[in-house]
């Protein structure tokens, strides 16, 4: 059950996210009635989507980027062995891997359970959000694609 507290509270970290992508000035979407921004970005080399919701239930603001591509059913293996490799590399964060459909979502969690998160904290989960989803997404697309094998992902970036 969510209660005012837990509304007020999540209202407050959702006005500072929005006001620290205007800071920023990043273009984004809001949908307030659901607590969520969504933004497109481009790396160095492919596009990224993200969301971002800020959960009054749960207190947890969550970050997801769904990776632009799915794995073709001939690298499926391989889509889980590099992002399992990926995930072991990361200061923060993780990517999630669907065997079944090939998809990966870059997936970034922090909790304001009794308290309130500062603009910083939020700066640093987009900043390394889109870092990480940058430095990966081409290099899971050249496996996925056979551009790239196993061996040299591993050898190379992980």
């Amino acid at each position: 059950m969510t209660d005012d507290k837990m509304i007020k509270r999540a209202t407050d970290v959702y006005d500072s996210l929005c006001e620290m992508l205007e800071t920023n000035n990043w273009k984004f979407e809001r949908i307030p009635s659901a607590n969520i921004v969504t933004f497109k970005t481009v790396g160095e080399d492919l596009p990224m989507d993200f969301i971002i919701k800020v959960d009054a239930e749960k207190q947890l603001v969550r970050l997801l980027s769904p990776i632009s591509f799915e794995f073709p059913e001939d690298k499926r293996m391989e889509g889980a062995v590099v992002t399992s490799f990926a995930n072991y590399n990361l200061a923060d964060g993780s990517f999630d891997y669907d065997v079944k459909t090939g998809k990966t979502v870059f997936r970034m969690t922090t909790s304001f359970i009794d308290s309130l998160i500062s603009s910083e904290l939020l700066h640093f989960m987009v900043g390394c959000a889109c870092y990480t989803v940058d430095e990966y997404n081409d290099k899971f697309f050249m496996v996925s694609k056979g551009m790239l094998s196993l061996d040299d992902f591993i050898k190379n970036y992980a």
